[in-house]
């Protein structure tokens, strides 16, 4: 499916929760990896306010493109956000929404 990208310009993003392991399994453990570059993958919530709107995004990065210690409330600069919408069937029920995915979250400033 195409990714479409977003232009974050005029916003203003901060870190809503910090970063944590994306897992393809929790009960075993096994962790999402990128697909082209073998990185870990991680989550990060991101608070994202521009034109007196603002919205909570899940954003999924390689652990690559992620600082050490990136705590709520700081402000960051969002290298690559893509939005991808995505379908799938879980028990039986189709199900679908958007994905997000950045190559780099960076603290402002750093």
């Amino acid at each position: 499916m195409p990714s479409f990208k977003i232009d974050l310009s005029t916003a203003v993003v901060f870190v809503a929760t910090a970063p944590e392991p994306k897992m393809v399994n929790k009960k075993t453990g096994e962790r999402a990896v990128d697909r082209e570059t073998g990185a870990d993958m991680s989550t990060v919530g991101l608070l994202v306010s521009d034109e007196g709107e603002g919205n909570l995004y899940q954003v999924t990065v390689p652990e690559t493109g992620l600082p050490e210690g990136l705590q709520p409330g700081t402000p960051v600069a969002v290298t690559g956000l893509k939005a991808r919408d995505w379908e799938k069937e879980f028990n039986g029920q189709k199900r679908h929404g958007i994905s997000f995915r950045a190559v780099a979250v960076t603290p402002l400033g750093a």
